[in-house]
């Protein structure tokens, strides 16, 4: 294929889901009973790249009719330069938010497009260094009862084999924490002494709380303690460091290279979700900034689209399989990949990041 027969972007279309949870679910600062996905499908030469977004239906008007003309002739080999349009193109719309996930969804559709024009897996197509990723379950709400609490465990830990599992603190704005400390007390009997223990607070907790609550984590040997206080609150993170751990972990809220900047400081490892940074392409940048401040990635959610990327990064820590997207991608897309044993690797049969949507499955949860 010459330059100058490279295909370019012909198409651009997204499509809002909305899937139900089983039961209604809450962490420590928010509840919910549904997850809305923005899928983006993109068409180019001989190749139809896949994409999508954990966020609101109101990007698919923000994708169709900004962020599509702008990316619509240009050549589909050039993800870089069709982000650096999109990008250029919500200036005055402002980037962080509900833009940057609109802009992640399309970007991971070009780049599927453009492996698939060269006959290649994503993971390669990125540059792969990683084999295979570790994986962690999450789930583990305040909203459950202390036996769904210890069935979901056992499922990560025994069913599957995966050798980390994280739950989530903070209930009620950090308003009960001897149930914090029960269901954690509960979580290792559950797991076992084997087994890494994650929290994550979801921005629950004052400063003083945390700090408080960090001894009584340590005795249960949790290792990760994720957004202890607000991702807001740079500086509440950076005094919860300790050579003693937990590692205290942030970034999910991430949008833009230099919220990432500002974190590195204030945390031990930086989490990245791939559909709100600005796909693949910001990603790439991010992992760059964390490696050169001698810091870990993990990925945030999201986590079939997740893998290319995290096995084409060399500090990479491991990929968060969040139970409602787990349960959402095995459903609504073929070719996701088994976390059982505690790792995934990509495709490397299949080009593109190997993830189609199974169109008649995902049009009952259609808006």
């Amino acid at each position: 294929m010459t330059a100058t027969a490279a295909p370019r972007v012909e198409h651009v279309e997204a499509t809002a889901y909305r899937v139900p949870t089983p039961a209604p679910e809450a962490d420590g600062t928010l509840s919910w009973d549904g997850t809305t996905l923005v899928v983006v499908r993109l068409h180019a030469g001989a190749a139809d790249g896949l994409g999508w977004t954990y966020a609101d239906a109101s990007c698919v008007p923000l994708i169709e009719q900004k962020l599509a003309p702008e990316i619509t002739g240009l050549p589909a080999l050039d993800p870089p330069a069709c982000w650096s349009a999109m990008q250029r193109a919500v200036r005055n719309l402002g980037r962080v938010g509900l833009v940057s996930c609109a802009l992640s969804a399309v970007d991971i559709a070009v780049w599927d497009a453009a492996a698939k024009l060269v006959s290649l897996p994503l993971a390669r197509f990125l540059g792969r260094v990683h084999e295979h990723v570790d994986v962690y379950g999450s789930g583990g709400f305040t909203s459950e009862d202390d036996d769904r609490l210890a069935e979901q465990l056992d499922e990560w830990v025994r069913r599957r084999r995966i050798p980390r599992a994280k739950i989530k603190i903070g209930e009620a704005w950090g308003s009960h924490v001897s149930r914090d400390l029960s269901r954690v007390r509960l979580a290792r009997e559950t797991v076992g002494d084997d087994t890494e223990l994650f929290v994550d607070a979801n921005g629950g907790y004052s400063i003083g709380q945390a700090r408080r609550i960090t001894g009584p984590l340590r005795e249960f040997g949790v290792t990760w303690f994720e957004e202890p206080v607000s991702s807001d609150d740079l500086a509440g993170l950076a005094q919860l460091r300790s050579p003693d751990g937990p590692d205290i972990a942030a970034g999910e809220y991430g949008y833009d290279l230099p919220y990432f900047a500002r974190m590195l400081p204030s945390v031990d490892c930086l989490q990245v979700d791939v559909t709100r940074c600005g796909g693949y392409t910001e990603w790439r940048r991010v992992a760059a900034l964390a490696a050169a401040a001698n810091r870990d990635v993990s990925a945030h959610c999201a986590p079939n689209l997740s893998a290319s990327a995290a096995a084409a990064t060399p500090n990479f820590r491991h990929i968060e399989w969040f139970a409602d997207h787990d349960r959402i991608e095995s459903e609504l897309f073929d070719g996701g990949l088994d976390p059982t044993g505690g790792t995934v690797a990509p495709s490397m049969s299949e080009a593109g990041h190997g993830l189609r949507l199974r169109t008649a499955a995902a049009a009952e949860y259609a808006l």
